[in-house]
């Protein structure tokens, strides 16, 4: 059902925290694109919601705001469903462009989180300045990064939609993963959100989470949480390293705990978060004061030796 303050042509596919957020546009009469496509366990998940919304229209372009794991997981599914490569054509940051193109997994993001993807490659990208035409509107794109160096986001001046990718989300934003590592990344979330506030937009599509309004109390919330961060660096690696073990619970649900543990020792990204602010602590160490905390917070608990998934009320 279309969301009564968005454009008609514009369909939010609103996913669980696996897989982002996918944008249907409906361009015209029988074609359509879509912005972002999940994790790749989904892949098969979101060629369905997106056929289902899509009636007759045939699929022409996929767009990423960025190349983390769970934004473009379906690319390669999509495209395959739509025809391949001549039929649809993937549209990524042009930061990404070279990376993608080669498939280098080390340059892209997967392999430093033990994350998955499925190879694709692009036909084009897009840059801050750029104009996309999606859904018979045309969208002015601008650099976002703090969260990811080459993250882009959307805005429709007309309407005043923003698709915002993990730069604003109602009740925060995501992981500042050059922070983790000791690399500067809070000043460029902050002028994200400032870039955000300028562009006064009266509706927010995010990556995650559903569609919302109310922009400047989420700007004041997330503003708060990066000064918590800014102010003690370590809560933001703490924090990272619990999201990313989360991410495997919600791919495995139910998981022994020694694999899991040698899951978060084998990332090339927890070991260097750990060298960097728990220098001389043991990996493991930091893995049980990670899983500590995500069961305290119950967003996991433990049972004979499993580590299951929980949900937080």
């Amino acid at each position: 059902m279309p969301i009564p303050f968005l454009p008609l042509s514009v369909h939010v596919l609103e996913r669980g925290w696996l897989s982002a957020n996918s944008i249907l546009f409906f361009d015209d009469d029988d074609t359509a694109s879509v912005v972002d496509t999940g994790y790749v366990l989904h892949a098969a998940q979101t060629v369905a919601l997106v056929r289902l919304a899509m009636g007759s229209r045939k699929l022409t372009r996929i767009v990423n705001t960025h190349l983390h794991s769970d934004h473009c997981g379906g690319n390669a599914a999509l495209q395959a469903a739509a025809g391949g490569a001549a039929c649809c054509t993937i549209t990524v940051p042009v930061g990404e462009l070279q990376a993608v193109n080669a498939w280098d997994e080390d340059a892209l993001s997967f392999r430093a989180t033990g994350q998955h993807a499925a190879g694709f490659s692009a036909a084009d990208s897009i840059a801050a300045g750029d104009t996309l035409c999606l859904g018979g509107l045309r969208w002015r794109v601008y650099a976002a990064p703090g969260h990811d160096p080459h993250a882009l986001i959307l805005f429709q001046p007309e309407a005043r939609v923003l698709i915002s990718g993990d730069a604003l989300w109602e009740h925060g934003f995501g992981v500042i993963f050059p922070e983790m590592v000791g690399e500067a990344g809070f000043g460029a979330t902050r002028e994200t959100l400032q870039v955000i506030e300028a562009l006064e937009p009266a509706c927010v599509i995010p990556g995650h989470g559903a569609p919302f309004v109310d922009v400047a109390a989420s700007l004041v919330r997330a503003r708060s949480r990066l000064r918590a961060f800014e102010d003690d660096p370590k809560r933001h690696a703490r924090h990272g390293l619990r999201v990313l073990l989360k991410f495997q619970l919600l791919q495995q649900q139910s998981i022994d705990r020694e694999a899991l543990q040698a899951w978060f020792e084998a990332a090339d990204l927890v070991t260097r978060t750990a060298r960097c602010f728990w220098p001389g602590c043991k990996v493991r160490t930091v893995f049980s004061e990670t899983l500590d905390g995500l069961v305290l917070a119950g967003a996991a608990r433990l049972d004979a030796g499993l580590v299951c998934n929980a949900e937080t009320a």
